[in-house]
């Protein structure tokens, strides 16, 4: 399964936050800004937001999660295996960063102001749901 694995990384950047800082901080993770689509849109109150997406696959997605496990602390990763039939859906394990806390050097795991990453790999019985994301938490050990 993890020959197969995606990962998806969205993240919004408001008017008032410095892009060039947020492409640094991924480079903790070997993301750079090359990595990214940027989409430029505009607010509820006609602020300007970019968008940054990425997605990335195969060897690069493997190479992704080795890095940011090896980043996580044990009791994160924990966290992450407990928390994995209520962050699965269809397939993809959802998890949240928090931005400020990236641009420090941290991982830190927040609900406000996120980084969102969706891991997807292929799940073709729902009861191996925990089995497979359990072994992908696992790979950098």
């Amino acid at each position: 399964m993890i020959d197969n694995l995606e990962v998806t990384i969205d993240v919004i950047i408001h008017a008032t936050e410095d892009i060039s800082r947020v492409f640094q901080a991924f480079e903790v993770l070997d993301l750079k800004e090359e990595n990214f689509t940027i989409n430029e849109t505009t607010g509820y109150f006609d602020n300007p937001i970019i968008i940054l997406n990425a997605k990335i696959v195969k060897k690069e997605a493997q190479n992704f999660m080795k890095k940011l496990l090896e980043l996580l602390s044990i009791e994160q990763i924990n966290e992450l295996i407990e928390g994995i039939e209520e962050r699965t859906i269809d397939s993809r394990f959802h998890m949240r960063l928090g931005k400020q806390e990236l641009i420090k050097g941290n991982l830190a795991f927040e609900e406000k102001d996120t980084i969102k990453i969706k891991i997807h790999t292929p799940i073709y019985n729902k009861k191996d749901t925990v089995k497979t994301f359990t072994d992908i938490f696992q790979i950098a050990n």
